[in-house]
């Protein structure tokens, strides 16, 4: 399956290269204000997911930190902060070491890309809640290739076509 996806400035422009598109029997939907949302076409929040990922590694990575700094701590008989004895220098290291697990967790969740930014998905969003509107054609590569030639009329910000991965 191929998505080819066109941004196009107001809504007129948008219906009118819908209504094209219908004339050579392309089946495509239209995102934007007064048509679907991003959330119920499917559009991924690349926010939300790096979130749900980072606190889901958090859960795992947090409290295995805490006990490998702990650990680290027995091991080693290091007296770091002598001001806190013994046992609290290996609460200490439990502590640090939850730190490192929660470090990793935003890594290696996904965090990163949460404050950097990534993915297609992000663009998209960030142009519907600009007012802009999003034509979306899903189907074979003949069928977008065709989609592509009708909406290059229309003089879109921008079209690109995504091929989904084959399932084997």
């Amino acid at each position: 399956m191929n998505y080819l996806v066109a941004v196009l400035a107001d809504r007129i422009q948008a219906e009118a290269a819908y209504l094209a598109l219908e004339k050579e029997a392309i089946k495509s939907t239209i995102l934007g204000k007064g048509y679907k949302t991003a959330d119920e076409f499917g559009l991924i929040d690349p926010n939300e997911q790096a979130k749900k990922q980072t606190q889901f590694m958090a859960v795992w990575l947090v409290p295995f930190g805490f006990f490998a700094g702990i650990t680290f701590s027995l091991l080693t008989g290091l007296d770091t902060f002598a001001w806190a004895g013994e046992i609290g220098n290996h609460i200490i290291g439990g502590l640090l070491g939850a730190g490192a697990g929660a470090m990793g967790s935003v890594f290696v969740g996904g965090g990163v890309g949460l404050l950097v930014g990534s993915g297609d998905a992000l663009p998209y969003r960030n142009r519907l809640n600009a007012g802009k509107y999003l034509i979306v054609v899903q189907g074979p590569e003949i069928l977008t290739r065709q989609a592509t030639r009708v909406l290059r009329q229309f003089e879109p910000e921008n079209i690109q076509g995504y091929a989904a991965p084959s399932e084997y």
